[in-house]
């Protein structure tokens, strides 16, 4: 793990080690744990884009683990499942602004239907451009559900 994002987490398990820090240690180092099965996995070296692939792999289980606990009841356990995302979206890059999101949703729907697209070819016309321009950056179930909406009406 030597990319830039890889030390940078590298560094945050030293503080967190030293600042006896239980819960930042703990998913830190599940994060690590995470890049380096992806490494031995694939055999590769993962560099930045994947491994902010990987955080917002675990960001999403935390986002589905924090809606299963709240509708179980369970606020103790969705509280530290938020405190752990909040720890994980520090190593994500700046999330996109509204405005942004929308007018990359725009310009998608009017690329697709310059091409003719309709249905389900456009959504995944659309989804494929948006994943690629807001990739890290927003949530991609959003997005999706958004552009569903834009396509129905």
């Amino acid at each position: 793990m030597s990319t830039g994002l890889a030390s940078q987490i590298a560094d945050a398990v030293k503080s967190a080690m030293r600042a006896h820090d239980s819960l930042r240690l703990g998913t830190l180092r599940l994060l690590q744990a995470a890049i380096k099965q992806k490494e031995v996995d694939e055999r590769i070296q993962p560099d930045d884009a994947m491994i902010i692939a990987i955080i917002e792999k675990q960001a999403k289980q935390r986002r589905e683990s924090i809606a299963a606990f709240e509708s179980a009841g369970r606020t103790e356990s969705a509280d530290q499942e938020r405190a752990e995302m909040d720890i994980l979206k520090e190593f994500l890059p700046q999330g996109a602004s509204p405005e942004e999101i929308a007018a990359a949703i725009e310009a998608a729907l009017s690329q697709a239907q310059a091409k003719g697209l309709h249905g389900g070819a456009a959504m995944g016309a659309i989804m494929g451009q948006l994943k690629t321009t807001l990739a890290g950056r927003a949530d991609m179930a959003a997005i999706s559900a958004q552009v569903k909406a834009r396509l129905a009406g």
